[in-house]
């Protein structure tokens, strides 16, 4: 097991969840470690849209590894990948995928099930542990359920729906689930008790804050594209003002000064 697999799998031990404040490329992965984040995850919508692609598994599984790579090369913490599917139906295609990623130096993935039957997802997590266990490398596998996010069964459905997919993709091999869209508090603890695995929610509006969720038994939280969006908002806004008035001083409020960003990347 890799130095770094090791320390993001004590990270999900608690009590407190692991923050993860989702990167899209080297930049924003080097900036969120200088603040402190004990480890980076990836929000696939993100790295999509930063080099030019729609989200929901349309960028090129070459791309999403090269971004990778980039990422763990100005990092120390470790580093865990959205993989969206895994990029092919083929479980064999999608284990050798992860292999790579390993080869990149990643200590985890999340790969998820969107409208796919579970058994799908649970026979490409077989593949990426046997390619993993193949080299002699580990990976933490985090198995996102989009049961809530999408609505996939009727609400009163649900807790017992992603318990079963749970069960399915622990058997599998997975180290972690990702329910996202799962906001009520007693689900969330018929969720923690249910599965057997530490349990990852997506930052939402309406969601308890870390602390509670910590008290419930959630062992990681994300941000998801939460920061991403926020900041193409920003630059819709001062490019958007800058195109219609030529204005300059709108540029430098709230900017992060130069010599600090050269800072973060001084000897990488």
């Amino acid at each position: 097991m890799s130095q770094q697999t090791a320390t993001f799998r004590r990270l999900h031990g608690g009590p407190e969840p692991l923050r993860l404040p989702n990167a899209w490329d080297a930049g924003s992965a080097r900036l969120f470690e200088s603040l402190g984040a004990l480890a980076i995850a990836t929000t696939s919508a993100g790295v999509a849209w930063a080099l030019g692609y729609p989200d929901g598994g349309k960028m090129p599984a070459d791309v999403a590894i090269g971004a990778a790579a980039s990422m763990v090369r100005v990092l120390h913490v470790p580093l865990s990948v959205d993989m969206e599917n895994g990029y092919s139906d083929d479980a064999n295609v999608v284990g050798e995928t992860i292999r790579r990623l390993l080869d990149a130096g990643v200590a985890g993935i999340n790969i998820e099930d969107g409208r796919d039957a579970p058994g799908k997802l649970a026979a490409k997590i077989e593949a990426i542990k046997n390619a993993a266990s193949k080299s002699g490398l580990d990976i933490f596998v985090n198995a996102r359920t989009d049961v809530f996010l999408a609505n996939l069964v009727e609400a009163s459905k649900r807790v017992d729906e992603v318990l079963s997919r749970g069960a399915t993709y622990r058997a599998a091999g997975a180290d972690g689930l990702f329910v996202p869209g799962l906001r009520d508090a007693s689900e969330i603890i018929a969720v923690v008790e249910g599965v057997g695995l530490p349990i990852n929610l997506m930052a939402y509006p309406g969601l308890a804050s870390a602390d509670e969720l910590g008290k419930l038994g959630v062992r990681r939280l994300s941000a998801g594209s939460g920061i991403s969006q926020m900041l193409w908002g920003q630059a819709e806004r001062l490019a958007r003002d800058f195109l219609d008035t030529g204005r300059s001083e709108s540029l430098a409020e709230g900017s992060m000064p130069y010599p600090q960003l050269q800072a973060l990347f001084a000897g990488k």
